[in-house]
């Protein structure tokens, strides 16, 4: 049995993204900034500034989706480091 402070710790959610041309940046709920490469995520590589910025977190901040793109990303993968596969 898991005690609240371990789902706690586990439980991560986004409060903020930004894109540049070089990263994936987000800002989780406890305060702590991820900050990835961007070629982790070929759509998002391949895309435009303006279709980058059109993102919507999603279900209270456990992922993100660029509806442009058809790409969904999980805060969790986002924070360990997962690599979106390029369909």
């Amino acid at each position: 049995m898991s005690s609240t402070a371990e789902k706690n710790e586990y439980d991560f959610r986004l409060i903020n993204v930004e894109v540049t041309d070089t990263q994936l940046c987000v800002t989780l709920a406890d305060g702590r900034e991820v900050h990835n490469p961007l070629e982790f995520y070929p759509k998002l590589v391949k895309a435009s500034k303006k279709v980058r910025n059109n993102f919507r977190i999603l279900a209270q901040g456990i992922g993100i989706e660029w509806p442009d793109l058809n790409e969904h990303l999980s805060t969790e993968g986002i924070v360990l480091g997962r690599r979106a596969i390029d369909w």
